[in-house]
Order: C-alpha cells, then structure tokens, then sequence
C-alpha cells in the first residue's frame, strides 16, 4: 500500500550542519516532548513557538519564541525573522497550521498555501470547496443566530450542529427534533464564547451520516496522498455527543470501502488544494458510500500518534513529518508492527479528578504497552461538548486489530477513575 519515499536510512551526518525546525504548538500540547525526542534523534535543531510556558518540551527560554496565535500574520513574522533562518515550520496542531503557512510563504520554504490551510480551518469554507469538487460529504447548511432549527429541518433529522473552527468535537452535537436544535444551539454558541470566538458567528448543520467512522492519516508529497493507516474507531459515534474513545489499525473493513475512504480523501485533498505535509481525516462509512466528514492540515492530534511506527526500526510519526518536511531520507512509511491502538480515556462528568487506580493491573494485560495520564489529580476536568482534553491514554499491538481492541478494553476495565463532583 504504502511507498518508500527513500531508501537510506541515515540522519545528517555528524559534523553537518544541523537542519533548524521550528514547531509552532499551542500551550501545554501533548506532542510538544515526542516533536522534541524526534528531531533529537534526528539530529535535527528544534525552536518552539507558543503562545505559554512549555513544561512539557523538556526546553530552555532560549530555544522557544513567544508568539499569539490571534495575531498570525505577527507571529508569522516573529517566526520567519528568527535568527539562524530556520528550514522548515511545522504545525503540531490545529491552532498553529495558519501562523506555520503564512511563516513558511514568507520564508519562501515549501508548504501549503495559506488558504488551503485556511479552509481546513473553516468547515463551513472546507465544505464549499468539497461541494465545487463533487466530494462525498453530508448534505449541509449554515445557519445564522436563530436560523439552526430551521437549517435542520429544511435538511431533515437527525442532523449535526457544529462550530466552524473548533476542532475535536467541541460543540458538535446530534439532534433530532426542533426543540434539540434550539437547546443545541444555545449550548454551541455558549462553547465558541468561552473559546473566545464570536458566539453570533454562522453555525453549520448538516445531516447525520449514519455508519461506522474511520480516521485517515496520511502525508501529501507533491500534490498526491499516500495514506499512513486507516484507523478503525470500533465505538459507535451516534451521538448525542462525538467523543472519540479509540482507534485499531490496520482497518478491519473490506478492501473495496479501504480503497473508496482512500480516493475520497485524497479527492478532498485535490479539493482543498493541499500539496504537501501531513493530514488528518475523519470519514464515515454511511449506507450510500463514504462521505468525507472533516479534513486537517495536520496529523492526528493528543498523543495517539504514539499508535502508530513506521519502517523496521519503528520510526514515531512525529520523526516522519520532520524527515518529510526536510527532504531528509528515510526508511519508509510501511507500518512497523502488525496491528496497534490507542483508548482515550474520556471524562464522564465534569468536577475534580480525585484518582485513577488500576494502572498497574492494566499495564500487566497482555498487549498493553504504555499508559499515560495528561490530566494531573486534583484538577478541573470537563466532558465533551464542552471540554477538549482526555484523562490519559492506553496503547497496545498485538498480531491481529481484534487482539488490539481486546486488550484496551480489557485494560481500561481494570482503571477506576474517581471524579469528585
């Protein structure tokens, strides 16, 4: 399926100039420390621009630059006019692929152009795009303030309310009747607020696509989608909120829906107008065919890319984005163990988290590999459509997706989570 993209192994040779990155990551990132181990292995020099502190990054003031992701162009500029000229701007997440776009076109290095990264960040402008192009999507409409319901009904129940630009499905919520869509736009405008967006702005509905969902990931070089790993996500995702729990890969659907979630990603990617540098996709698998349902200029986001390792050496997905990015050569983008995952663990209700117990009992099932906690005891937590984090995440492999999926569950069973109301 996948391609070598070189056949050399090797980083810059010592002695060698070392290439510069700069990774622009939001505050308290997830990947901000595997971005940082990568370009370390690959002797790669690594400069973050953020908007706050970077405990995680494991580097000094002197090797970050301040920036504010509401004012791209000037942060764009703050990146581009650092001293020694970088390389090569990456993005980790969402909030940062604009500023890394317009950083890159004044560098004059290769990426994306600004406005096909620009509607990735705008779904209501994505969903234009795609509808120019012909791509598999949902039926959809935008809604001003007090227009949802109307949306909806002209569209048919059950539909989708969502933001245009928040992305982990904050504020998207399923509704089936008038009244839900009144509740629902009260709540979604409510999440843009406190996002610190316009709450007035258009919202869009669209129909709710009944069927599995899978994610894509997956790099653009030149202009062509070479697909990563379809990523099963085994849960149901009906709704009345989209809280993602867990991805397997290799994908366990029949080859011919592989090869249809295939071409219509990388129909959106045409689409969009992205050439280069990797992406993220979300696809539902609906009883009329595959509909593209969300596309980013990114890869996977919290630290489910630690699911996934490529080449006989187990390369991280972080270290392939750099390489990529770079030109530098590597050892191909072949899956590196047989099948992999990773659960989130998601908030059941909103309080203080007071404990999560059984770690150790869940690391000891059979295929599980790691377990990590990104939210500290003792801290506010918030469930979906309002918060945008997770508890912590479980990984595994084993020979077969289904022994994957087996073992998360099995491990997450183990865990008692205590959340103090």
């Amino acid at each position: 399926m996948h391609e070598d993209y070189t056949e050399s192994t090797d980083a810059p040779p010592r002695g060698s100039k070392k290439p510069l990155a700069i990774l622009v990551v939001p505050p308290g990132s997830y990947r901000t420390a595997d971005f940082v181990s990568a370009a370390s292995d690959l002797r790669v020099d690594l400069v973050i621009a953020s908007e706050g502190d970077l405990p995680m990054s494991g580097l000094g003031k002197s090797r970050s630059i301040t920036i504010d992701c509401m004012r791209p162009e000037w942060s764009a500029s703050r990146v581009a006019k650092h001293k020694p000229t970088p390389d090569v701007v990456i993005a980790a997440d969402d909030g940062g692929v604009e500023v890394a776009a317009m950083a890159s076109d004044m560098l004059g290095t290769p990426s994306n152009s600004i406005a096909a990264v620009a509607a990735t960040r705008d779904k209501a402008h994505m969903r234009g795009l795609l509808a120019n192009s012909n791509v598999a999507q949902p039926e959809f409409r935008l809604a001003r303030p007090g227009q949802v319901a109307a949306a909806a009904s002209a569209i048919g129940y059950p539909c989708v309310v969502k933001p245009r630009g928040l992305s982990a499905s904050r504020g998207v919520i399923r509704v089936d009747t008038v009244a839900e869509a009144d509740a629902a736009e009260t709540r979604t405008r409510a999440v843009i607020a406190n996002a610190g967006g316009d709450s007035d702005t258009t919202l869009l509905v669209e129909t709710f696509v009944p069927g599995p969902e899978v994610a894509v990931e997956g790099m653009v070089l030149n202009g062509e989608l070479v697909v990563l790993a379809l990523l099963d996500k085994p849960d149901p995702l009906d709704g009345p909120f989209f809280e993602e729990t867990m991805f397997v890969t290799p994908s366990r659907h029949d080859p011919a829906i592989q090869d249809e979630i295939e071409s219509v990603t990388a129909d959106a990617v045409r689409a969009i107008g992205l050439v280069t540098g990797p992406i993220h996709a979300e696809v539902r698998c609906g009883p009329h065919g595959v509909v593209l349902i969300e596309i980013a200029a990114r890869s996977i986001g919290g630290l489910c890319g630690r699911a996934l390792s490529f080449g006989l050496l187990g390369e991280s997905l972080e270290s392939v984005i750099i390489r990529s990015a770079l030109g530098l050569p590597g050892s191909g983008l072949d899956t590196a163990v047989p099948a992999t995952g990773v659960l989130m663990l998601p908030i059941p209700c909103a309080g203080t988290l007071a404990s999560i117990k059984g770690i150790d009992d869940a690391l000891a099932i059979e295929g599980v590999t790691e377990f990590d906690q990104t939210i500290p005891n003792g801290k506010t937590v918030v469930p979906l459509p309002e918060g945008d984090r997770y508890l912590g995440f479980l990984f595994a492999k084993a020979m077969t997706p289904d022994g994957v999926e087996d073992a998360l569950r099995t491990a997450h069973a183990a865990l008692t989570i205590t959340i103090e109301e």
